[in-house]
């Protein structure tokens, strides 16, 4: 698992390094998106699947905003030939890399059924009488994981105030 990890962080600097460095803002753009979603798969790798739900959302809306942002409504239809060869192959090259690491994901699994962690075990015996809670999943998300849980609001949050910032209308002035 760690040589998958170390790949996935050279392609992620690799793609930082691209999104610095390309003249193109769209495609600076698509840069920094890949390394978003390297960051998701490393928190997948780490079996942190929380982690790796929250940032999947807020790296796609993010990159929907900023694409949103930096297209221009007279874009061309007609794109070169070279072009159209390089994108064919950025994205075999992308779903290559993407298979790879959702085979080492998929072996890297348990058993359907065996235990992963006995963490559990320990909240639905002991989440009832530390913390006086009527409901053993309140228990756990209010008590046990509160700072997880205020976390993971306040970026599903945030990203909603992102969104409704850039979409609002009011007070925006169209440039012809």
């Amino acid at each position: 698992m760690t040589t998958q990890l170390y790949i996935l962080i050279f392609f992620m600097i690799i793609a930082a390094i691209a999104a610095i460095e390309i003249k193109d803002l769209l495609s600076s753009v698509v840069a920094l998106g890949v390394v978003g979603l390297g960051v998701s798969l490393a928190f997948l790798l780490l079996q942190a699947p929380d982690l790796t739900i929250v940032q999947l959302v807020v790296e796609i809306l993010c990159l929907v905003i900023l694409i949103r942002a930096t297209i221009k409504k007279d874009i061309p239809t007609r794109i070169g030939d070279l072009r159209e060869v390089f994108s064919g192959v950025a994205v075999l090259i992308f779903i290559g890399v993407f298979l790879f690491y959702a085979y080492g994901v998929i072996k890297e699994m348990s058993v359907f059924g065996s235990p992963l962690m006995t963490v559990s075990k320990y909240y639905i015996e002991n989440a009832l009488q530390e913390t006086g809670a009527a409901n053993i999943v309140s228990a756990i998300i209010l008590n046990y994981r509160a700072l997880d849980t205020l976390g993971e609001a306040t970026v599903l949050f945030t990203a909603v105030i992102s969104v409704l910032a850039v979409m609002r209308h009011v007070g925006r002035k169209d440039r012809k």
